[in-house]
């Protein structure tokens, strides 16, 4: 199950830390990563992670790239995504994922395509 939360209405320029309760997708068998989706928009990976050993490793859409950045507390039952220098575009509906790494051909570093979702948490940036 994945739950996130977090989400909420800033000011153009301002932060938001979104969190996603992860129960069942941890370890090294699973990619993870975030999403949004804007109203007739496509939706958008802003970030992924793969845990490994000794630490995971993390890839960003080039849009996001500086801004925003994924983590995972020690335990891999909570991922994170710290945002900061919010802009107007960066309004929509923010998603966790997780997707077994077998299920798919592609890595983590550009899979697009995610089994498992969370029900989202909206962010608003006027």
């Amino acid at each position: 199950q994945l739950v996130e939360s977090g989400g909420g209405s800033v000011q153009a320029g301002g932060s938001l830390r979104l969190t996603c309760a992860n129960s069942g997708y941890t370890g090294s068998k699973y990619c993870l990563a975030w999403f949004r989706q804007a109203p007739v928009k496509e939706r958008e990976r802003v970030a992924s992670l793969y845990t490994a050993t000794g630490g995971f490793t993390t890839y960003y859409a080039d849009s996001v790239k500086g801004r925003f950045t994924v983590s995972q507390d020690h335990h891999q039952n909570t991922m994170y995504l710290q945002m900061s220098g919010l802009k107007p575009g960066g309004t929509a509906m923010y998603y966790c994922a997780a997707d077994p790494i077998s299920a798919r051909s592609s890595s983590c570093a550009t899979r697009r395509e995610y089994t498992y979702w969370g029900q989202g948490t909206q962010v608003t940036v006027s």
